[in-house]
């Protein structure tokens, strides 16, 4: 069973109204606005979330490059995926505690009615999805990693031998 329609006078009521939330109007609103939907940052579009360090993250993709060494665009493409997958594996240890911290110590009795510890318990079990997903995903790119640099090594080994063969 349908609802019926709005009548004409509930529609231009809901127009009217619509004119009062239109969002955000300055670029910094709009920025910040952009940022609700971020719950965990696991699945954001960028690995780096506006409330962590940058020059850490750069830090750690560097460790994972001089650790790799990648000679080609693909291996440097998958090396900076390993990074990435990385630093969103180790921020999940700290929104399993931030989540039970919130649970035992709500800052105000809305908090605790908002937010108690089964919603605690529901967050750590989709953050430990999330582990699992991006931990399957790290496994997945090393493998094709070490692969990729497997058949490059052995490529410039046998280029190796058959310039020598060339020169002898």
């Amino acid at each position: 069973m349908s609802s019926p329609s709005p009548t004409p006078d509930r529609a231009a009521i809901n127009r009217a109204n619509a004119q009062h939330s239109t969002g955000p109007s300055t670029d910094a609103g709009k920025h910040r606005s952009s940022r609700n939907a971020i719950t965990h940052g696991l699945t954001a579009e960028t690995a780096v979330l506006p409330s962590e360090d940058l020059a850490a993250f750069q830090r750690h993709v560097q460790q994972f490059l001089d650790e790799y060494r990648p000679a080609t665009p693909t291996e440097t493409h998958l090396v900076h995926e390993l990074a990435n997958t990385a630093w969103r594996q180790k921020r999940i240890p700290f929104l399993e505690a931030d989540a039970l911290a919130r649970a035992a110590n709500p800052p105000s009795e809305q908090a605790r009615i908002g937010f108690d510890i089964v919603d605690a318990h529901r967050a750590i079990a989709m953050l430990g999805m999330h582990g699992q997903r991006l931990s399957r995903q790290f496994h997945k790119t090393l493998d094709q990693l070490l692969s990729l640099q497997r058949e490059r090594h052995e490529r410039e080994k046998k280029d190796l031998k058959d310039a020598a063969a060339i020169c002898e």
